[in-house]
């Protein structure tokens, strides 16, 4: 009988220890408030707490926000993978800023975006007439990619059906191709003279395209195109009777 006794007190012994095993091993699986590098916190990935009634839409995406939670790792000397923090997907940017300008705006019916580096270029086509009816949908379809890329992207805009072949040839590049930045110059540079570019942005020295006036970051600075452009335009020598020489 005491034989007995103590195998049951051992067993139980055992069970209350796999039990517990057991537990910790899913409440580790189930942490997901910590997953992968063991710090992050995302809003989808946690449905029970921010999410419960999550349901994978199109709409519902769209009325989301974006929440993402980081922490040091509470592990001594654990390093997290900071090497991708940001980059930007230009080709999903090209495709939401076409998809905007033709599904939101009525009078644009076909439109091209080019995302490089630091512009946006976009030719499109349009049914209207007049230089100011062509200058207000160039402002829409302006602030329509502003509105989503980052602050420092020039955007740049013409109704002249023509350059979409020009547009489009750059996007066969990169930004690490010789002569890219040339190439993109002599389109925009087509674009500014071809096509208006909308409203001012701001009155504080924002010009039509974002372009600030007197620029100092070095990586967009040398292409503030429509700045160079009415620079040279002052410069052109006249003769006194007020014609180009």
């Amino acid at each position: 009988m005491l034989k007995l006794r103590s195998n049951i007190i051992v067993t139980s012994i055992l069970g209350v220890a796999l039990l517990s095993a057991c537990s910790n091993h899913k409440a580790a699986n189930d942490n997901h408030l910590f997953h992968d590098s063991g710090n992050t916190i995302n809003v989808t990935d946690r449905q029970d707490l921010y999410n419960k009634n999550k349901t994978n839409t199109m709409k519902k995406r769209t009325e989301e926000f974006g929440y993402v939670r980081h922490q040091k790792s509470p592990i001594a000397g654990a390093k997290m993978n900071y090497k991708d923090i940001y980059a930007v997907d230009r080709e999903k940017v090209a495709d939401t800023i076409s998809k905007m300008n033709v599904g939101s705006l009525p009078h644009v019916f076909d439109c091209s975006t080019l995302v490089t580096d630091h512009e946006v270029l976009m030719a499109y086509k349009t049914d209207v007439k007049g230089k100011k009816a062509r200058n207000e949908v160039a402002d829409q379809v302006k602030r329509t990619a502003l509105s989503v890329v980052p602050g420092w992207y020039h955007v740049y805009v013409t109704d002249d059906p023509t350059l979409m072949r020009n547009v489009e040839n750059i996007a066969s590049m990169d930004a690490n191709m010789d002569n890219v930045h040339n190439v993109v110059a002599d389109t925009v540079k087509l674009m500014l003279e071809r096509s208006p570019q909308g409203h001012v942005l701001s009155k504080g020295g924002v010009n039509e395209n974002n372009e600030m006036t007197g620029e100092t970051n070095d990586m967009i600075d040398k292409d503030e195109y429509n700045n160079e452009l009415k620079k040279s335009k002052l410069k052109t020598p006249t003769s006194k009777d007020g014609m180009m020489e």
